[in-house]
């Protein structure tokens, strides 16, 4: 009986254990998303500093005479792509596979990364010609919305990397799946803004 009662007692605290760690994680992912609202309306503002100043040329360049679409094509894919580099992480994040999770989040790297070095390329290539945020309030209102997002992207892959570093040391555990998952709605949030990005400034602005 009394082994019984010992039984029923261990069993009702692990269940209790576990679900403080459900309440835990569900509350870090709305607080994470409490975050990415805040985030948005800070986007949302350089947006719209950025359509106030779009006219605002000055004697410098007009968007069609400086943006390279087929470039920029090329940029907005590797984001594209390594969204869906995310999701297979965390795919294999919910398949228990540690290697798999390593692996997918180190392509992932790879592919922001080298988005990050384009958007890098793209800004020396306009401030070597000239084309700098001091020349026009046009220029200062793109390099401050793509810049933003560049450094949104950036912080993003340091996570990345911390998080390929914590997967590899304690694998998949009570604190490293919910920062998977706060990172996952991090990048998927950064493709988001980058599709507007590419569609209301450089799209519209190149046609």
């Amino acid at each position: 009986m009394a082994t019984d009662t010992l039984k029923t007692e261990g069993h009702a605290h692990g269940h209790d254990h576990d679900h403080d760690h459900h309440d835990a994680a569900g509350t870090k992912l709305f607080g994470f998303w409490v975050y990415l609202m805040s985030d948005l309306v800070i986007f949302g503002s350089l947006f719209a500093t950025y359509a106030v100043l779009l006219r605002g040329t000055a004697d410098g360049p007009t968007p069609g005479e400086i943006f390279q679409l087929p470039f920029i094509l090329v940029e907005t894919f590797l984001l594209l792509f390594s969204s869906f580099t995310y999701g297979m992480a965390v795919l294999a994040m919910n398949a228990g596979s540690v290697a798999k999770v390593r692996q997918w989040l180190l392509i992932t790297f790879v592919l922001g990364a080298a988005f990050v070095g384009m958007e890098v390329y793209e800004f020396q290539h306009l401030i070597h010609e000239g084309f700098g945020p001091d020349k026009s309030g046009f220029l200062s209102a793109f390099f401050t919305l793509v810049g933003t997002h560049g450094l949104h992207v950036t912080f993003g892959l340091i996570w990345i990397l911390v998080m390929i570093i914590q997967v590899s040391k304690q694998g998949l555990t009570d604190v490293t799946r919910p920062r998977i998952l706060c990172l996952s709605l991090f990048w998927h949030f950064l493709d988001i803004v980058w599709i507007c990005v590419f569609s209301f400034v450089y799209l519209m602005g190149a046609l």
